[in-house]
């Protein structure tokens, strides 16, 4: 029986070393591609997207008086130099609409999106003289597209547009005390998260209204943002809105896209917890075998062993060109069938489609299922460990092991 025992269990660690084996595989596979994957999404759609509030702001000049020294002999000059005074926004209205597209790269799934961008901006003119104004639009990303790009100053819209690096730069005069609006607009597409921002520092918005509608759920804010102060249901979708009247913050505004589950890391977690779940299927096969008086070899443990394995390896490979649930569904048909009708000739009928069938439903397909749902795959793992344990104990807590142990040692004495 102790030579048994160890036999199993030297089958069971090589069968966890190649599932280590394989696990490591699919993560290779799947991060090796994806800085590349990453940088051609980002080459053909786009990336992350912060649309930074403009900045508006004329110019002065003054003489001012420079010293130097030339040819031994102090020189004093006036020099004209170029002063920025900023025009604060007095009121905005911004709104985006994001729709959300997935893209699959590799063993990866990108959440790539589509927003239309709309922007309304007042300033006024706070001195007692006619300025022009210049205006500084940052485009949100370096790589991107602009389609359908409209942009207003004081109700005139510019025809020719010259971007100017990564900014576009324009002029229009502001009379003293006027009030102009400024409006942009454009359709472009991102991956991952959008934002908008204030600036590099603290900030001061006044009178500030953003509203962002998805045709998603499932969205979450990313690290240094701002919380809606409003939001809504729709049939599809949310309604996000931020509305502030005169508000000092370093914070930005952003929603990050939801992410479908990836099939590489998720194959590989599965992977990693199946010796969990083989030691599970091998404990109560070796306690049924034991109790019922069953020889089973443990040969016949390494060919479970091998199709417990077989789930696994044609998932890891099946996902690549499939989606992951029905992948796991033939995964587990094939594994089960291996098992059963395997089990079927060693024991019987009755054994392979009862208390075998079940326990690999159970410990195999049941426990990696419970994968698709992260947040609660640890909790239900330490369930089905507990009720395992405690259906065993139950069972067994008025056998003589010993006697048990003794019947088996003979009958495996007995038999060639």
């Amino acid at each position: 029986m102790i030579k048994q025992l160890l036999a199993i269990f030297f089958i069971y660690v090589c069968t966890a070393v190649a599932w280590a084996i394989l696990g490591n595989t699919v993560l290779s596979r799947t991060y090796s591609s994806d800085g590349a994957n990453g940088e051609r999404i980002g080459q053909l759609w786009g990336t992350a997207q912060n649309q930074v509030a403009p900045i508006f702001y004329y110019e002065t000049q003054k003489q001012v008086k420079q010293t130097s020294v030339k040819d031994g002999k102090t020189v004093t000059e006036l020099v004209t130099e170029t002063e920025r005074h900023a025009v604060p926004i007095e009121k905005s209205d911004v709104n985006a609409k994001i729709n959300l597209e997935y893209r699959k790269k590799g063993l990866l799934w990108y959440s790539t999106y589509k927003v239309n961008f709309g922007g309304a901006y007042q300033i006024t003119n706070p001195t007692a003289e006619p300025r022009t104004v210049h205006v500084a639009i940052p485009l949100p990303a370096q790589q991107a597209i602009y389609d359908n790009f409209r942009m207003v100053l004081g109700g005139n819209t510019v025809k020719n547009i010259l971007p100017a690096g990564n900014d576009l730069a324009e002029v229009f005069p502001l009379l003293p005390g006027k009030t102009e609006n400024v409006q942009i607009s454009y359709d472009s597409q991102g991956l991952n998260t959008w934002r908008y921002g204030f600036g590099t520092s603290v900030n001061q918005v006044k009178d500030f209204n953003l509203n962002i509608v998805t045709d998603f759920d499932g969205f979450d804010f990313p690290e240094g943002s701002m919380s809606p102060t409003d939001k809504k249901k729709l049939d599809r979708g949310w309604q996000l809105n931020w509305r502030y009247k005169n508000l000092l913050t370093g914070y930005d505004i952003g929603i990050k896209m939801p992410e479908k589950l990836n099939p590489g890391p998720w194959v590989s977690k599965v992977t990693f917890f199946a010796p969990v779940s083989l030691f599970l299927f091998f404990f109560m096969l070796f306690v049924f075998t034991t109790i019922k008086g069953i020889r089973v070899h443990p040969m016949n443990y390494f060919f479970i062993g091998a199709a417990f394995f077989s789930f696994h390896l044609l998932l890891a490979y099946l996902v690549d060109h499939i989606s992951v649930d029905l992948a796991f569904a033939i995964s587990s048909i094939v594994s089960v069938l291996l098992v059963v009708s395997y089990m079927r000739l060693v024991v019987s009928n009755k054994f392979a489609f009862g208390e075998v069938a079940i326990s690999q439903l159970i410990y195999l397909i049941f426990f990696s299922y419970t994968f698709f749902f992260e947040q609660y795959t640890g909790l239900v793992i330490t369930i089905l460990c507990i009720l395992t344990l405690f259906i065993m104990m139950q069972f067994t807590g008025r056998i003589d092991w010993s006697d048990v142990f003794r019947q088996a040692g003979a009958k495996n004495s007995a038999k060639p």
